[in-house]
């Protein structure tokens, strides 16, 4: 106390700089919380009220706000099957991407040197064409007529007539290519940081590389491997353009159902209601796989 009692008070200049200290971190925090409220969360309380208005209105005679809960019964039993399917297709290509995935990451963190800048602008280089381009692209691969199909047909892998295009393998397919770069980057990023002396260590233990691997490098990648699947599962599971172009109304994920309701049928609380019913299982999903995970780098 008697140390205390002799330092010196702080000057009002030394308080006023304290003060703007304290403030900054939520200065910074402004623009990001101004832009999730405007673009974030007020579209997400109007459509949480779309999805209650009376469901026999229409654009002309205008929607009543009647709180219509049965929107979500009625939506979830006429399209669950779709909702099981983009879930399902999701995670395959999910699965698929971290099995791509997971070795090039490793590659390009451990073992590349000199070429490891250039493989990195290959992995993002789909980045600098549409979306809708890269899609079109495999419709094309995929086509009756192209090599693939030959060549399969060729090896007996499909038959005469047999076909991958409008399938739900070119709908995985699609989604697995197009989702990829979100799985590898955020694993590189988490490979890039592993520490060889670690490895090295293991090693010096008589650890051979499968027990290294699975005893070191994946527990050390884990935040990778739960970021690169969320990543890639959250987007891939709302996704309608795969499924538009490389499938047939049999292939439809939630998505397309989303898209007819709100621009084709004008259904607009059956729209909104099934926006949120995806939102709600995908974050009960992330919750529980975040949980199960067990890693906090990720939160």
């Amino acid at each position: 106390m008697s140390v205390l009692a002799h330092l010196p008070a702080e000057t009002p200049a030394q308080q006023t700089r304290r003060g703007h200290s304290r403030l900054l971190p939520y200065l910074l925090l402004l623009p990001g919380g101004l832009w999730l409220t405007v673009f974030f969360a007020v579209p997400a309380v109007q459509l949480a009220a779309t999805s209650l208005y009376d469901p026999s209105g229409s654009l002309q005679e205008g929607y009543a706000m009647t709180w219509e809960f049965g929107n979500y019964a009625d939506a979830l039993s006429a399209y669950w099957p779709h909702f099981v399917r983009s879930l399902v297709y999701a995670g395959i290509a999910t699965l698929l991407c971290l099995l791509l995935g997971y070795p090039l990451a490793y590659a390009i963190a451990q073992k590349a040197t000199r070429f490891k800048n250039l493989m990195l602008v290959c992995v993002i280089a789909p980045f600098f064409t549409s979306f809708l381009v890269r899609t079109l692209a495999w419709k094309t691969i995929l086509s009756d007529n192209g090599f693939v199909v030959g060549l399969l047909r060729d090896v007996g892998i499909l038959g005469s007539d047999g076909r991958l295009l409008a399938t739900s393998v070119a709908v995985v397919l699609g989604l697995t290519y197009n989702f990829l770069p979100f799985m590898v980057l955020p694993l590189y990023a988490s490979l890039d940081r592993l520490d060889g002396r670690l490895l090295e260590a293991a090693n010096d233990l008589y650890a051979s590389p499968v027990r290294a691997f699975a005893k070191v490098t994946l527990p050390l990648s884990m935040p990778g491997v739960v970021a690169g699947t969320l990543l890639t599962f959250i987007p891939a599971a709302g996704d309608y353009i795969n499924a538009e172009l490389l499938g047939t109304p049999n292939q439809y994920m939630i998505g397309n159902v989303i898209d007819s309701a709100f621009l084709v049928r004008l259904d607009y609380p059956q729209a909104a209601a099934l926006s949120f019913i995806l939102m709600a299982i995908i974050l009960a999903m992330v919750f529980v796989y975040v949980r199960r995970a067990g890693t906090d780098e990720v939160l």
